[in-house]
């Protein structure tokens, strides 16, 4: 089965080192997800990503249901890029790729997300109604609240 990709890019008008500050802090991501997802570190806190690290959460994606997330930082290039992918949690896979350039005015983040949800014969119906559409609008939460964190001077 191909995975279902998400795809964002957007620019911060922020130095490389403040982007990778920022970003590679497990601790601001509850800063940029929708309140209402309930987002919980319950890892101990460590204030840069490295690889090997393992992040636990919870968070109530759909529903209010509580779904316990593991991930592990795989891979980091520190400041240009890191990879967590999920080991346990509410997708059957899941590979989020953070990328960070220096472009005219800022830094370009792009994040590429490649997911595949848990074998059904439902699967592309229940990402087009539900996961797909959820997932565009943490993104888009995101967005708007990094625009607010790091407004163009």
């Amino acid at each position: 089965m191909k995975p279902y990709t998400l795809e964002r890019r957007q620019i911060l008008p922020v130095s490389l080192e403040e982007a990778w500050s920022f970003f590679s802090n497990p601790g601001n991501l509850v800063k940029i997800t929708p309140p209402d997802m309930d987002f919980r570190i319950t890892s101990p806190p460590c204030e840069e990503t490295y690889a090997g690290q393992i992040i636990t959460y919870t968070v109530r994606p759909l529903m209010r249901v509580e779904v316990s997330w593991t991930t592990e930082i795989t891979h980091v290039e520190r400041p240009n890029f890191f990879v967590d992918e999920q080991r346990f949690g509410p997708y059957r896979f899941w590979h989020h790729q953070h990328r960070f350039s220096q472009v005219a005015g800022g830094v370009e983040m792009h994040d590429l997300v490649h997911y595949l949800l848990h074998h059904d014969h439902l699967v592309g119906l229940i990402n087009r109604l539900f996961v797909a559409p959820r997932l565009r609008r943490i993104f888009d939460y995101r967005a708007r609240k990094l625009q607010e964190l790091f407004p163009v001077k």
